[in-house]
């Protein structure tokens, strides 16, 4: 079995002089958490909205130097100074330290499929019109003025397929996934299920796997209780003050989606009766 495991412990020292009841400071899961320890190559963050899990997240995306997907580095993005605050007060511990991997945000998906979308079809009108522009030359000159845009078009296809857009979004984020992923990487991923169905959050468990076994290690911000299960994963709830690990099945969360899905009249009922 390889050992995938890269990023080894997270400490935090937040000094005397930050303000406690300053963001991301006053974050409950925050006070009084000393260290993150990483022992295995899947570690969750779970907790409800608002607390603190997607905030370590970007302190550590910007701590680790690891490119974002489809927006600006979380080293230099203006809306996370706040975040930035916090990574200077984060001492990482390394078993091997990697440059490969990426941080993912379900947010930067949508704007990176979009992106890429309109890119696709910026290169295709530019061919379009080096076809037109060309279309009293010889076929060897409008094949030449039009190879650029045509080139660009061809590596868009061979990374993404026919283009993210021709995909359901579920679809489309796995073979984003897959076509950026790189064996002996770390990566963190805030909220993936947001952009898939059940069925695919399955599919994505089984990518976990294989990445798993080319020495990858991952950092998941999840409210999944499908991703939760992953065997042999571990739990920090933000939830606990401070975060704390925790185990799957004492996860209020689960706990919740098991009984509705065993009575959802029950709760149905009080919600919509």
């Amino acid at each position: 079995m390889p050992d995938p495991l890269h990023l080894t412990r997270v400490g935090i020292q937040i000094p005397e002089g930050e303000a406690p009841r300053s963001f991301p400071f006053h974050i409950p899961a925050l006070q009084g958490l000393e260290a993150l320890t990483f022992e295995a190559p899947i570690t969750f963050f779970v907790g409800e909205n608002g607390s603190g899990k997607s905030t370590l997240m970007e302190a550590l995306a910007a701590a680790t130097s690891l490119p974002t997907v489809g927006s600006r580095s979380a080293s230099t993005d203006p809306s996370l100074e706040a975040q930035r605050r916090l990574t200077r007060c984060l001492r990482l511990a390394w078993r091997q330290q990697t440059h490969r991997g990426f941080f993912l945000r379900a947010e930067d998906f949508f704007g990176f499929a979009r992106s890429m979308t309109e890119m696709r079809a910026r290169f295709e009108t530019e061919a379009e019109e080096m076809a037109e522009r060309f279309k009293d030359h010889s076929p060897m000159a409008r094949m030449l003025a039009q190879g650029p845009a045509r080139r660009s078009v061809h590596e868009i296809e061979q990374k993404y397929g026919d283009g993210l857009d021709a995909n359901s979004h579920g679809e489309s984020f796995l073979k984003l996934f897959g076509a950026r992923f790189v064996p002996g990487g770390l990566y963190l991923l805030d909220e993936p299920e947001a952009a898939l169905s059940p069925q695919s959050q399955l599919a994505l468990i089984a990518m976990l796997r294989d990445m798993v076994e080319q020495d990858s290690q991952f950092i998941i911000a999840t409210h999944s209780p499908i991703l939760m299960a992953i065997p042999g994963s571990v739990i920090y709830s933000f939830d606990e003050r401070p975060a704390a690990r925790v185990s799957y099945e004492d996860l209020e969360s689960v706990s919740l989606m098991r009984d509705f899905l065993n009575a959802p009249g029950r709760y149905l009922g009080h919600l919509w009766g």
